[in-house]
């Protein structure tokens, strides 16, 4: 089965394995800084303590999530339970933000949940339309007059969705406003009939359900598992301390919570920095552990960039305005738990990113400390006092752990140690494009990027892949040849540790030529 997430022993596991991780980091640090002997060591020493101590946290953070997640089921099983069913039926906006998107999928998504099983009279459709290309505003502009849809378009995509959103609001009186994206179709009709009874509590602001990808390919599937860990873990241990995040979609907020907080904030990731408002208005949330719709399966890894730029770049904005409110404000804003909560989701993508390459970085300096390399043997290995040989042997396995880690946890969760190895290689062949992201938002460069979409259907050619991958393949080729260097001067260990790192990189051409 996909899911076993009841199995309390499998679940202590995974901790004891964070729990290493953060250990194996700290301990060697420790040996770094009691064992060096010069200001270059030193230095080496002082860097690795510190990214280890930022990896601890964020390891420390996983695991707390990871155990708290497991209370949840029984919690909202519980509290679904005591929920009695409408006696009244609100009115409910829908709506569906698009931009440029094939209408087709458009209009056969925003026809499922016209089927949705709602008092008719109740609910009312809205379909938010930025497009620019005239075929497509002239098709869904026809389109919803035929089917009772308020079609709303706007010239200007100021605030981008929730622009869309907040412009949507001008026309509505809906007491409540429930969002699905455009690729989202919907597979359960009782959305409506099982989210609303929760908001017979006045103080919850939004419901968020469970969101997943359609089936595809294993690229496909990879990318829903890495969203899969989000909300089968993090999810609903955020939601215990009531900090669960608003999605964006697949999720039903009150209008009157949206109208107290002043609308959706205008950021390109509006649904953090809703979710924020909306604790800091006193606001309660909750997630429902259950799908209701499936996006479109992400086929191409150019999707994928796009995705998680935009995500980057929203998180580093967040982080930017978390530090500001929080300094401008003269009201305490959250419990210490749920400002951890809110930094670490903002620090996420970028500690992914941050951490890969600064550890990568620190590595070059590790290998090329000391010459010559001394060669490890049997003979020496347990008896020796020789600093490269335990940088060596830590380094390695350090590596080895940071690998199994996703992949064991995959196999566990989700039967699949293939997609859990894939999970590995695909965080490192993001690592520049989040990197860029996170400058461009410190910066306030614009937040669009232009991923060429030259290529096949089922893959892209050479110059799409060289084109997007460029930084990519310079790094991948000055790693590769800092590891020849290294073999060539007889650190054999070294050296292998370099080129695994090159062939990490260089993963990125390899994703953007086989699947576009």
């Amino acid at each position: 089965m996909e899911d076993t997430m009841g199995d309390y022993r499998i679940r202590f596991l995974g901790i004891i394995m964070f729990t290493i991780l953060t250990a194996m980091g700290l301990i060697f640090s420790m040996y770094l800084l009691v064992n060096a002997r010069s200001l270059y060591t030193y230095a080496i020493a002082i860097i690795f303590l510190c990214l280890s101590a930022v990896s601890g946290v964020f390891n420390i953070a996983s695991s707390y999530w990871y155990y708290r997640s497991y209370f949840y089921d029984k919690y909202i099983e519980n509290l679904s339970k005591s929920l009695a069913p409408l006696s009244r039926f609100p009115t409910v906006a829908l709506a569906m933000p698009t931009f440029n998107e094939d209408p087709e999928l458009v209009t056969k998504n925003m026809l499922a949940l016209k089927e949705m099983r709602y008092q008719k009279d109740k609910i009312k459709y809205y379909l938010l339309d930025d497009s620019t290309d005239e075929s497509v505003k002239n098709q869904l502009k026809e389109f919803s007059a035929s089917n009772g849809i308020v079609y709303l378009h706007r010239d200007s995509r100021k605030g981008f969705k929730a622009g869309a959103l907040n412009n949507m609001l001008k026309h509505s009186k809906e007491e409540f406003v429930a969002i699905f994206d455009y690729d989202e179709m919907l597979t359960n009709k009782d959305f409506l009939m099982e989210t609303l009874p929760y908001f017979k509590d006045k103080s919850v602001s939004y419901v968020q359900t469970e969101k997943r990808y359609a089936k595809g390919t294993l690229f496909s599937d990879t990318v829903d598992l890495f969203d899969a860990f989000f909300f089968k873990f993090i999810q609903p241990a955020r939601a215990l301390n009531n900090t669960a995040i608003f999605a964006g979609s697949c999720g039903i907020i009150r209008r009157s919570a949206i109208d107290e907080i002043g609308g959706f904030p205008e950021y390109i990731i509006e649904d953090t920095f809703f979710s924020f408002e909306s604790d800091i208005n006193k606001y309660k949330s909750l997630y429902v552990p259950k799908v209701y719709a499936l996006g479109k399966p992400i086929k191409t890894f150019s999707e994928l960039a796009k995705q998680q730029w935009r995500y980057n770049y929203g998180d580093t904005q967040f982080l930017k305005y978390f530090f500001t409110r929080k300094k401008s404000s003269k009201k305490k804003l959250l419990s210490p738990l749920s400002q951890l909560d809110y930094m670490t989701h903002g620090f996420g993508l970028n500690y992914l990113s941050s951490m890969l390459l600064l550890f990568t970085l620190i590595s070059v300096l590790i290998v090329f400390s000391t010459f010559p390399v001394a060669h490890i043997t049997i003979q020496n290995l347990f008896v020796t006092n020789n600093l490269n040989i335990y940088l060596e042997l830590f380094g390695v396995s350090a590596l080895l752990v940071s690998i199994l880690t996703p992949v064991i946890l995959t196999k566990l969760y989700f039967n699949s140690a293939k997609r859990g190895f894939m999970i590995f290689i695909v965080n490192f062949a993001l690592v520049l494009i989040r990197t860029k992201a996170a400058i461009s938002a410190i910066f306030s460069i614009s937040p669009k990027t232009r991923w060429s979409r030259i290529g096949a259907r089922n893959g892209g050619s050479l110059i799409h892949a060289v084109r997007n991958s460029a930084l990519e393949i310079g790094f991948s080729a000055f790693l590769v040849g800092l590891g020849s260097v290294a073999l060539f001067i007889d650190n054999f260990s070294g050296g292998v540790w370099l080129l695994w790192y090159g062939l990490l990189y260089s993963s990125t051409f390899f994703f953007f030529y086989k699947y576009g």
